[in-house]
């Protein structure tokens, strides 16, 4: 995909495409911290893609550290990759701004959605079965706090599969500000039905080892979460 991505699918593909070809762009050209990106328009048009997707794919870049991104300025090229890793798990988790939210939610979209390659590889028939043991404890749970405990054990079980033991103690360090965020603004019936839901057909599309309608699930599921942040940020306004 040398030189374009192209609009290879809807959702998350196109995405995760677009970010492919900027870190291949950014390698090959020898650029360093403080060299500039092309314009947003540029890579629209070096990468075939939409306004919205190169957009998604510098948030995510922006999340991961890698890049800055500013007004009249445009993208930089940065490494705060360590700094932004600690920034996040040391921010007071009973205060999640929304900046922090996208960033968080950014994060594990690298982690989860990033590694859908790897993990349709190596799922085994019992990934799968425990996978849907976890979730469907969601339907039983009437205590938001063992819901988003059960949404947290759902996910770390996801990444387990990768067998990367640095990944696990990464996420689970995250702990407290991403059951912080898998609480914002929903009750135990959100866990019952829309969570348990977006979960079941995570695990169909991982099943059947349906790379694009596993990656558009999931990322999906974790921007739900931001829907659910705007409107409980919104009502307290």
């Amino acid at each position: 995909m040398s030189g374009k991505a192209g609009e290879v699918a809807e959702g998350g593909s196109a995405v995760d495409a677009v970010v492919r070809e900027i870190r291949r762009f950014i390698a090959e050209s020898g650029l360093t911290v403080g060299d500039n990106l092309p314009t947003e328009r540029e890579l629209c048009i070096r990468y075939s893609a939409s306004r919205n997707t190169v957009r998604e794919a510098m948030r995510i870049l922006k999340a991961y550290g890698m890049v800055d991104v500013r007004p009249k300025v445009g993208a930089t090229i940065t490494d705060n990759r360590m700094a932004r890793a600690f920034e996040l798990l040391s921010f007071n988790t009973m205060e999640v701004s929304r900046k922090t939210f996208s960033d968080v939610q950014g994060f594990r979209d690298l982690l989860e959605v990033g590694s859908a390659d790897q993990l349709l590889e190596r799922v085994a028939h019992r990934d799968i079965e425990e996978l849907y043991a976890i979730n469907g404890r969601l339907a039983d749970i009437h205590d938001l706090q063992q819901a988003s405990e059960v949404d947290f054990s759902f996910h770390v079980r996801l990444i387990a599969i990768l067998d990367n033991a640095a990944m696990l103690d990464v996420y689970n360090v995250m702990k407290p500000v991403i059951m912080r965020i898998m609480q914002k603004g929903k009750t135990r019936r959100t866990f019952m039905t829309e969570t348990y839901s977006e979960h079941q057909g995570v695990i169909d599309a991982l099943a059947a080892k349906d790379r694009l309608s596993f990656q558009y699930r999931l990322r999906s599921h974790l921007m739900t979460g931001f829907r659910n942040f705007s409107e409980e940020m919104a009502g307290a306004a």
